[in-house]
């Protein structure tokens, strides 16, 4: 192959040099069929027989995962519930008995409707969830010609592992110590192969969408999971400029971490708590393994994902406990329910909405859907009986909704007394500020609760009125435009004013830019990504508050974007110039 840059997705950072290695290629093509009359019955026994095929080849896959990756193993009870999604299975059905047409092209169509809901869908991680199904859908359709899942190919020496894409089952299949690298031509910042490749400190760029036309067994490549490249047949000058890089991080990431435990204090006393964004109990190990301080965002929603109805009581109460036991004495802050409508929801009736990003979704949808909110809400509260936990709720517009979620949660505390239930009658109630309209009223709001979160990814997208999955206005997608962060500002102001805490998600906050705007504001934690908690901790240890708070004064007096950019770049190049070679920030675009 000729010399060749890609560009994908960095999901596990770090670089690898080595020879590409496919274990499986793109998706095969499924035809359309007509079956004859009478037939329809017949055929929806064979996708079922098929769809129960994969389920048990899961299963024997889930029980034999090695010894390093068995806290991962829950990831393919997943793809066995989607075998038994009536959204995938009883839909396909339908549509065999409605149109008279195979299984393998009535399963397909099924899939593409899913995944034309999920585009819709604000929540990357949820919105990246339908490729969960496509793995599924793919291994049910070998199924359907009369073959069993091809197994991986496995490597006889140390490679650069390459794939159209890697399901959980396939990457925990594979001998972890041979693999320097995952490069997959699917996936998004928060596919399943990212999580195991940071789990494994493998780097790993994802959604490369020309890697099996342009790669080819046996090539030299760079990946360069630091800026989302994969480089083709690199050139002597791009060989050892690479192995240089690779040195640099490796060293780096080994300084870091010997340090990661150490409190975030700022050079001149100032402490924050770092803490993670998690959507996994598997992934603890990797919080506590670099040092955070707790989960300050625990997104509850894929207990509800690609399932026939949704998770009991004690399912819910299982999950939490034991994620709050293996943290304690650490926080952990639960989000509830945060699904656009009801679409992920198996066992409610389908709801169509012209505009789902701002119709019935997160604390509107449990508003309407008491019965699955009181469900997770008893078992937030017992899970509370085992560690330090927090209730946070989302999109929180007015001091009505707010209400009327308290007294739901008040209602629900009256019944665990009744029964006898042990749950903390003091864990803090929080919410999310990622609407403009809770902005204004943030001082009214602090009143009622006892800490705020900041959604910065979200307040941006309504604050600025863009759609940063649109390529056409990404652009627009502007962290430190002069209304966010008077407006990031003026939230910290009235919750301190109301003396409750505040705690920024989101990528602003594992933005070396952005960060010290933030320490300007005197916030009182972060909540980020894990395996940003190492390097943003040390960054924060060799921070100056008083500079942060001139850095601060400096930006908000400015009146564009371009001159804050600048102004901020300027400020922070000039004191992390190391750093920063290791760091992606969202600070590419001026007004």
């Amino acid at each position: 192959m000729a010399r060749e840059i890609l560009q994908g997705i960095a999901v596990s950072a770090g670089v690898s040099i080595g020879k590409a290695f496919f274990t499986n290629r793109r998706r095969r093509s499924v035809s359309f069929e007509i079956i004859p009359p009478g037939a329809a019955d017949s055929e929806v026994a064979r996708l079922e027989q098929a769809a129960s095929d994969v389920r048990d080849d899961l299963a024997r896959a889930r029980d034999n995962v090695p010894a390093e990756l068995r806290d991962h193993a829950a990831i393919i009870n997943s793809h066995m519930m989607i075998c038994q999604d009536p959204k995938l299975i009883r839909a396909a059905s339908q549509r065999i008995r409605d149109h008279h047409i195979c299984a393998e092209w009535a399963l397909d169509q099924a899939v593409e409707a899913i995944a034309a809901a999920f585009s819709a869908i604000e929540d990357p991680y949820i919105r990246e969830r339908v490729q969960d199904v496509r793995a599924v859908a793919e291994r049910i359709q070998t199924r359907l010609v009369g073959r069993h899942a091809e197994p991986l190919r496995t490597p006889d020496e140390r490679i650069v592992l390459m794939a159209h894409d890697l399901t959980p089952a396939d990457a925990m299949g594979l001998p972890t110590v041979k693999i320097m690298s995952f490069a997959t031509a699917e996936g998004g910042k928060t596919s399943h192969t990212g999580i195991l490749a940071r789990s494994l400190q493998i780097p790993a760029v994802v959604g490369v969408s020309s890697l099996e036309e342009s790669v080819a067994d046996g090539d030299l490549v760079i990946v360069d999971a630091l800026r989302g490249l994969i480089v083709v047949d690199p050139d002597e000058t791009e060989l050892a400029d690479y192995t240089d890089l690779k040195y640099q991080f490796e060293n780096y990431q080994k300084s870091i971490r010997r340090q990661s435990t150490l409190p975030a204090e700022t050079l001149d006393g100032y402490r924050i708590d770092v803490q993670a964004n998690i959507e996994l109990v598997e992934e603890v190990p990797q919080v506590l393994d670099g040092g955070g301080d707790g989960v300050g965002l625990y997104r509850t929603e894929y207990a509800f994902l690609n399932r026939r109805t949704s998770p009991t009581e004690e399912e819910l109460y299982d999950e939490y406990s034991q994620l709050a036991g293996l943290l304690s004495p650490r926080r952990v802050v639960f989000r509830t329910l945060d699904v656009g409508a009801d679409k992920m929801l198996s066992e409610q009736s389908q709801l169509e909405e012209p505009n789902p990003a701002l119709g019935l979704r997160a604390i509107r949808f449990c508003l309407r859907h008491q019965d699955v909110f009181r469900r997770q809400l008893r078992a937030i509260l017992r899970a509370s009986a085992h560690g330090s936990a927090s209730l946070l709720f989302p999109m929180i517009s007015g001091l009505h909704e707010l209400r009327q979620a308290k007294h739901i949660l008040n209602e629900v505390r009256a019944e665990l007394d009744a029964a006898g239930l042990p749950y903390d009658p003091d864990m803090p109630v929080g919410i999310m500020v990622e609407l403009p309209s809770a902005v204004m009223i943030s001082e009214a709001l602090a009143q009622e609760v006892d800490f705020f979160s900041i959604g910065t990814n979200d307040l941006i997208q309504y604050s600025l009125g863009i759609d940063r999955g649109n390529k056409h206005v990404s652009y627009l997608y502007q962290p430190l435009h002069p209304a966010i962060v008077r407006s990031i500002k003026y939230v910290v102001d009235s919750a301190h004013r109301m003396g409750i805490s505040v705690c920024v998600c989101g990528e602003v906050a594992s933005d070396p830019y952005c960060l010290p705007i933030l320490l300007g504001m005197q916030i009182d934690a972060i909540s980020i990504a894990p395996q940003a908690i190492p390097g943003i901790k040390h960054i924060l240890r060799r921070t100056n508050m008083e500079e942060c708070k001139e850095l601060l004064r400096d930006v908000l007096s400015a009146s564009t974007v371009s001159t804050i950019n600048r102004m901020v770049k300027e400020t922070i190049y000039n004191r992390f110039p190391e750093e920063l070679t290791f760091f992606s920030s969202m600070l590419d675009q001026d007004d």
